[in-house]
């Protein structure tokens, strides 16, 4: 009798634990969307608040209805900071991320599913020109108009960049390995004789990259150029009150739509110089969750 009777006090016990153990798992084997929260403190990594992408956070957080979740506003260089002490340590993280970037190529990343599409489609990224530019500087809007590159190009600077070498260096290394497809930008331009230009850029490891590369093309054909790096709002004010000649990072039609109606009719969009970018909340691999809505 006393055996039976400490059978079931046994089997009872071994219930009572295994159903413990279960409730705190998903199918994913991971702890709850609650503990998921309270592992990153219910924050998502992001970058300067001028940027669409942090406008599109926003927007996720209310069409998931991620009501004690906070967007932390920094910049591009932060918001990577974070994610490579993170990954480092293997804790968890969600940051605001987009590609092209070095970082999906360094880490083991994902993007989380968007099934609302609260970060919209891919987006492009445009050559945008202040008005004027043709007349003024015929020769160097042949080449802003021509320029065009991939992903993998754009990567093969940002790793660099990241990998040490500064930005000049390692766009004058992308150049001299790339020579045909320079000789398509600049195809029927002739030397220019020390014009000066001016060319603004956002601190993304991206458009540091494009903005870099294009600059030492128009300085090896004569030109005086500046890069000059502001925050979005100046950099699309720059163009539209003609104080920057051109940029090359218009990511549209979502990231810099605001900019785009505020300044309507005050630039000159050249076209793709990029296709197939892609923005939303991004997490290491190792973090099993897969979509937003997991977050809730």
């Amino acid at each position: 009798m006393k055996k039976l009777i400490f059978g079931l006090i046994v089997l009872l016990i071994s219930t009572v634990l295994a159903a413990c153990g279960g409730s705190n798992e998903t199918s994913g084997g991971t702890d709850t969307a609650t503990s998921v929260g309270e592992s990153v403190d219910y924050e998502i990594v992001g970058i300067d608040p001028g940027a669409g992408i942090m406008k599109a956070a926003a927007q996720a957080i209310d069409d998931y209805e991620l009501q004690d979740w906070t967007l932390v506003e920094g910049s591009s260089a932060a918001m990577t900071a974070a994610l490579t002490k993170a990954y480092e340590k293997k804790e968890p993280i969600i940051v605001t991320g987009w590609t092209p970037h070095w970082m999906y190529s360094k880490y083991d990343l994902k993007i989380l599913d968007d099934p609302k599409g609260s970060f919209g489609e891919k987006e492009n990224i445009h050559t945008i020109v202040r008005t004027g530019l043709q007349e003024d500087h015929t020769k160097a809007y042949q080449v802003l108009d021509q320029f065009h590159w991939t992903s993998d190009d754009m990567g093969e600077v940002m790793m660099q960049i990241q990998e040490g070498k500064n930005p000049e260096d390692a766009a004058e290394a992308w150049v001299k390995a790339h020579k045909e497809q320079v000789a398509e930008w600049t195809k029927g331009v002739e030397k220019a004789d020390g014009e000066k230009l001016k060319l603004g850029y956002v601190a993304w490891d991206s458009e540091i990259a494009s903005t870099h590369v294009i600059g030492k093309v128009l300085s090896d054909l004569g030109y005086d150029v500046t890069l000059s790096q502001v925050e979005a709002g100046p950099l699309w004010t720059g163009i539209a009150d003609g104080s920057l000649d051109a940029q090359v990072s218009g990511w549209l039609p979502i990231t810099h739509e605001d900019y785009v109606k505020k300044y309507k009719g005050q630039f000159e969009d050249l076209g793709t110089n990029l296709e197939g970018t892609t923005l939303g909340l991004t997490v290491p691999a190792y973090m099993e969750i897969d979509s937003i809505e997991d977050l809730k």
